[in-house]
């Protein structure tokens, strides 16, 4: 889940170095560092944030027109200057960075001290720095055929950038498992490669994304991509499309502030020439293809972590009510673990914002080995989901910075609405008139988002007063169940205070215990079918002298009465109202978590996209 990034030119690579580790902190950013060439390698590497390294860097040797820079998450060995990336080989003539994980770093290391060689951190990147510099001393070869043959014998996920003072105008870069994307400069020997195309985006809107078990050798001689056997492949070019201020705060003070506002639009985009509700047409143009299969489905099976297994939890209520299909939502970290019931033509939807998630792809490749029909809802164009799957949709929703998704899961619960809605026409499970009527619901909910996020200063007061709360409770029923469970996901995530999601009639089979007049509970109690049920659950709050916080449908006046504090959202078809029912939850976690001091783009031990199992 860390950072890379790369650049060979004849500009100076360090300025565009550090500015794409700024861009790709959101991956990681226990520690980073770089590597220049320059007649010579120089490696500056720094425990904490890129802003740190920066300073640390600012009255060193900085030049060069070749290096590469790392922004990690750690995984093995604690967080500190000697375990940050970049490592070099024991000669101190070869620089590697890397993101993911070696498997069998282990057996090679006692391998490698066997002969002799010395580490000096945790990590299993100096594992693999050091091979590859034992066989070129062995094979007597180029670092390409060194790093070719080094891949071979490595078990786990890994994408690499090589750098060697002994060919400076040459860089190689390697994946498996975890993204790369290569960007073509406007002149010729230039190329920026980064994890993800945001550090490239400024530069050029021309890429290659690299593909599993390929090298890429980059420098004057041009860009060439190889297999592991040493078979050359055309590179696909592909024009980006991304804005530049798409990734940058655009006046806000934290990217997950500017995302939750950007939702009207995110959302409006994930149903743009997707939904026109005047003509009741509703149509993904990803699954079409496939669509019978889903529609003769005996059942669906989805696969999701975090965020996205919540928008998963939404779609399961969607699909049975709307279409009548059964689902089942499980968490793709424990689906392969479990040897899962999978059989040929299965349907099975695998969900992630980024594209990479690791544990969801492991899930892809078990339902896929099985026979599986699987299809994607990702965000990120060209990631590993979006080639692994079957077919699938891109849920539009633009680059998603801050760590804690917010539009990214609203757009998803967009495109899985969508996709019911579709079942549900194509097996007649819906009259025409409740079809018409979701749609034009369906059409307006960017509007109502706008106008949820009118709550703001309302919020902001609610979480002035229960800033210092050590533990929240959300409830929900229904639809507003996997709502409460993203609710508190978000607060966790961001301001470090405990805090769980229930089903609200679950309360009283334990949660219950924890009530007293210091625990805030957030109710989602819109008007819906469990309306009734949910004022028993509030009473039996407030009979135990909890503090309730209720997310309420905009004119309820029964409700309001009852509960300390009240947050109103507009009216909707009860199917639709996890898409406004969450916008609040998502400016309260925001408020308390800003209001407590923590960086809520960065929150401690997180990182963006989860790459590694």
């Amino acid at each position: 889940m860390c950072g890379i990034v790369g650049y060979i030119g004849k500009q100076q690579a360090y300025p565009i170095i550090i500015k794409g580790l700024h861009r790709l902190e959101y991956r990681g950013y226990d520690s980073a560092g770089v590597a220049l060439l320059n007649g010579h390698l120089n490696i500056y590497k720094k425990k904490g944030k890129v802003s740190e390294l920066e300073h640390f860097i600012a009255q060193k040797d900085n030049t060069g027109s070749v290096g590469i820079g790392h922004t990690r998450w750690a995984t093995h060995g604690e967080p500190n200057d000697v375990n940050a990336h970049p490592h070099a080989s024991y000669n101190q003539k070869i620089a590697l960075i890397h993101n993911g994980i070696i498997e069998n770093y282990a057996a090679i290391k006692t391998e490698l001290l066997k002969k002799g060689y010395q580490f000096q951190s945790e990590t299993d990147t100096e594992v693999l720095v050091h091979f590859i510099e034992e066989i070129r001393q062995n094979e007597q070869c180029s670092l390409e055929k060194a790093l070719r043959l080094a891949l071979t014998k490595i078990v786990g996920a890994y994408a690499i950038i090589v750098i060697s003072e002994e060919e400076p105008r040459q860089l190689l870069a390697a994946r498996k498992g975890s993204p790369l994307v290569i960007g073509i400069g406007t002149e010729a020997g230039e190329y920026f490669i980064a994890s993800d195309a945001t550090p490239i985006i400024e530069h050029t809107k021309n890429v290659v994304y690299l593909n599993d078990n390929e090298i890429a050798i980059l420098g004057e001689s041009g860009l060439h991509i190889k297999n592991l056997q040493n078979v050359e492949t055309t590179p696909y070019i592909q024009t980006l499309d991304m804005a530049l201020e798409s990734i940058e705060k655009g006046g806000y003070d934290y990217f997950m502030l500017k995302e939750i506002y950007e939702q009207p639009n995110s959302i409006a985009d994930a149903m743009r020439g997707r939904l026109i509700a005047k003509d009741n047409y509703v149509r993904l143009g990803g699954i079409h293809h496939y669509l019978p299969h889903l529609t003769n489905a005996k059942r669906i099976v989805i696969v999701a972590c975090g965020t996205s297994w919540h928008a998963g939890l939404v779609a399961e209520y969607l699909i049975e009510e709307l279409a009548r299909i059964p689902v089942e939502v499980e968490y793709a970290s424990e689906f392969r673990y479990r040897n899962p019931i999978i059989e040929k033509g299965d349907v099975v939807i695998a969900i992630s914002q980024s594209g990479e998630t690791a544990d969801t792809l492991a899930a892809i490749e078990l339902a896929k080995s099985r026979g599986a029909i699987i299809y994607g809802i990702c965000n990120v164009v060209g990631s590993s989901i979006a080639r692994a799957t079957d077919e699938g949709a891109y849920i539009h929703a633009g680059p998603e910075i801050g760590v804690a998704s917010t539009k990214a899961f609203t757009a998803q619960v967009t495109v899985l609405t969508m996709l019911a809605l579709m079942l549900a026409q194509h097996r007649q499970t819906l009259t025409k008139e409740q079809f018409s009527f979701l749609l034009h619901e369906l059409e307006n909910i960017p509007q109502k988002v706008n106008k949820s996020l009118r709550l703001n200063d309302s919020v902001l007061e609610i979480a002035k007063i229960f800033k210092d709360a050590r533990n929240f409770l959300y409830l929900g029923r229904g639809y507003n169940f996997p709502v409460a469970l993203e609710g508190a996901l978000k607060l966790k995530e961001i301001s470090y205070i405990h805090a769980e999601g229930y089903p609200a009639a679950e309360m009283k089979h334990g949660p219950i215990a924890l009530i007293d007049e210091e625990m805030p509970v957030v109710v989602i109690a819109t008007r819906d079918s469990s309306y009734d049920k949910i004022i028993s659950n509030i009473k039996e709050v407030k009979a135990r002298r909890g503090k309730v916080i209720a997310v309420v449908t905009e004119g309820d006046v029964l409700i309001p009465e009852m509960v300390d504090y009240v947050i109103e959202i507009p009216q909707t078809h009860e199917a639709l109202i996890p898409l406004l029912a969450v916008v609040p939850l998502q400016l309260l976690a925001y408020h308390v978590a800003i209001l407590r001091g923590c960086d809520v783009d960065q929150p401690r031990n997180l990182a963006k996209s989860v790459t590694v199992e």
